[in-house]
C-alpha cells in the first residue's frame, strides 16, 4: 500500500513539474523566432542595413536600400510589384503577414506579400519603378501618422513602429 502511494505521488508531482513547462515553450518559441528572423535579416548577405526613419526634408541619395530577391505570395500581386518598394514588416510567418495586410487594407492600402529567397514574408505599402517614389512615398505616410500628434499610432493600429520601414530594391 505504501509503494503504491508513493508511485502516485510521484506521478503527480512528475505530472505537475513538466506539465507546466508548455506555456514557457510557446513564449520561448514566440521569442526565439524573433531572434532567428533579425538573425537571417543580419546575415542576409544582399541586404544593406536598415535606414533610420526620414526627416521632414527627403532625402532621396541617401536612403539605404536593401536589395533582395523577393516574389509575390500571391499572384495578383505580381502586377503592383515593382523596382522599389516601401517595406512596412517583415515577418516569419504567414498569417502574421496576411493579417497586417488585412489590417492595412482595411484602411485602403493596397498591400502586397512577397516572400525572399530565405522564406521571410516582407509586407509591403507602396511600390514604385524609381526610389525617388517610394522614399518620397514612404515620408508621405509617415508625415501623416507625424502631423496626426501620435507617432505611435502606428505601433497601437497596427503593431509596427515607425523605425522599422524601410526601402526594397528587388533583385531579378
Amino acid at each position: 500500500m505504501n509503494k503504491k502511494l508513493i508511485g502516485i505521488g510521484l506521478a503527480l508531482a512528475f505530472l505537475i513539474a513538466f506539465g507546466s513547462c508548455k506555456p514557457k515553450q510557446s513564449a520561448y518559441k514566440s521569442v526565439y523566432e524573433a531572434a532567428k528572423e533579425r538573425e537571417m535579416e543580419e546575415n542576409s548577405v544582399s541586404s544593406t542595413p536598415v535606414s533610420k526613419p526620414a526627416t521632414t526634408t527627403p532625402s532621396y541619395s541617401s536612403e539605404t536600400v536593401r536589395k533582395e530577391k523577393v516574389t509575390p505570395v500571391y499572384e495578383s500581386d505580381a502586377n503592383g510589384l515593382k523596382a522599389y518598394s516601401v517595406v512596412v514588416a517583415a515577418m516569419a510567418m504567414k498569417p502574421g503577414a496576411e493579417s497586417l495586410k488585412e489590417r492595412f487594407g482595411n484602411d485602403g492600402y493596397n498591400i502586397i506579400l512577397v516572400r525572399n529567397d530565405q522564406g521571410m514574408y516582407r509586407v509591403i505599402i507602396a511600390s514604385y519603378d524609381s526610389k525617388e517614389q517610394a522614399v518620397a512615398k514612404k515620408n508621405e505616410i509617415l508625415e501623416k501618422y507625424h502631423a496626426m500628434g501620435d507617432v505611435s499610432a502606428l505601433k497601437s493600429k497596427y503593431g509596427i513602429p515607425f523605425n522599422d520601414w524601410w526601402i526594397l530594391q528587388r533583385e531579378y
